[in-house]
């Protein structure tokens, strides 16, 4: 089958993937074998290939938020027929028995294994995956539109409940790529005011399209007091400016996996009136599927810009240099 690995961990205009033919997995006991129809493309196979997140095991092919259809059935699986429509997101397995496992926070699991990280991901033609992390998709999404859900619209679900926006409240997003456009519109649909805060002038436009109350710099102060805020750039120095936006009891939520080191911060200006902050960390299939739900009741509408299989590189390099807009989704075959 044709497929990406991570060569040697680099800058992407480096070229640290390489394209081609590798062996065809084969499903192993509880296992699904899928053929991919689409794989979404994430800041976090970004971290991999470039070296910020250290490879699990060599020539780890990336891709986290696939969308394809069962092929074959390993030992045990019965939970999808041949012909089935799935997706595969980021959390790929977790050990059940952990303290967090047991009170039902699997996403921080002791044990965890992740989909493009410690085991091979979509940016393939197969990918086989646990049945029980597989996840079944509204029909009301295409492979295409369905694939950004898998990871950006878990992530970005999850964040946003983590910040506890209270009803109506005004939330600010800094950063409005794949996982913020997504987020912002399950918060619109519920009545929050949205402020985006990001430095692409396209993500600016895209936000007031969406419905955004207001769209400005990343650096810049919103136009109102925040009663909570989003941080899905990964930019530590963007922390104490997020948090001295909040009002009195305002929460940040960092979502993302990794994070440049982030300034010292000042009780005072940054963190005084009872200002908190709160990481983010993976996501529970409760989240995945409360979020598709939410997805399919709302009209979720990812903007999406479609790639074929063999330009994963380019795609990646388009989003580590703001080329972007949306969400970028390789499909094989195209």
């Amino acid at each position: 089958m044709k497929a990406w690995w991570v060569e040697q961990p680099a800058p992407i205009d480096e070229g640290p993937l390489r394209y081609g033919e590798r062996e065809a997995p084969e499903p192993g006991p509880g296992e699904v074998l899928v053929e991919v129809r689409a794989c979404g493309v994430c800041r976090t196979d970004l971290h991999l290939a470039e070296g910020d997140l250290a490879p699990k095991h060599p020539r780890v092919t990336p891709g986290h938020e696939v969308v394809g259809t069962v092929l074959e059935r390993g030992p045990g699986a019965t939970r999808f027929e041949p012909g089935a429509r799935v997706g595969i997101p980021w959390l790929r397995s977790t050990c059940g028995h952990c303290r967090f496992c047991r009170r039902g926070d699997e996403n921080l699991c002791l044990r965890p294994r992740f989909t493009g990280w410690d085991a091979d991901g979509g940016f393939a033609e197969l990918a086989v995956v646990p049945e029980d992390f597989a996840l079944e998709l509204p029909e009301e999404f295409d492979d295409v539109t369905a694939a950004p859900l898998l990871c950006a619209g878990i992530i970005g679900y999850r964040a946003l409940k983590r910040a506890e926006v209270p009803p109506g409240g005004r939330l600010g997003i800094y950063g409005f790529g794949a996982s913020g456009h997504l987020a912002a519109q399950v918060a619109i649909a519920r009545g929050d005011e949205v402020h985006v805060l990001t430095r692409s002038p396209d993500a600016q436009r895209l936000a007031l399209e969406l419905g955004a109350a207001s769209a400005a710099g990343a650096r810049d102060e919103p136009p109102v007091p925040l009663d909570a805020a989003i941080l899905f750039a990964p930019v530590g120095d963007l922390v104490p400016v997020a948090l001295r936006a909040l009002d009195r009891g305002g929460t940040l939520s960092i979502a993302g996996i990794h994070l440049t080191d982030v300034p010292p911060l000042h009780y005072a200006t940054d963190l005084f009136e009872e200002r908190q902050v709160r990481s983010v960390t993976a996501n529970t299939r409760r989240d995945a599927e409360e979020l598709l739900a939410i997805a399919a009741r709302i009209g979720l509408r990812p903007t999406v810009s479609e790639y074929p299989l063999s330009a994963t590189d380019r795609a990646l390099a388009d989003l580590a240099h703001d080329r972007v807009n949306g969400a970028a989704v390789v499909v094989p075959g195209a």
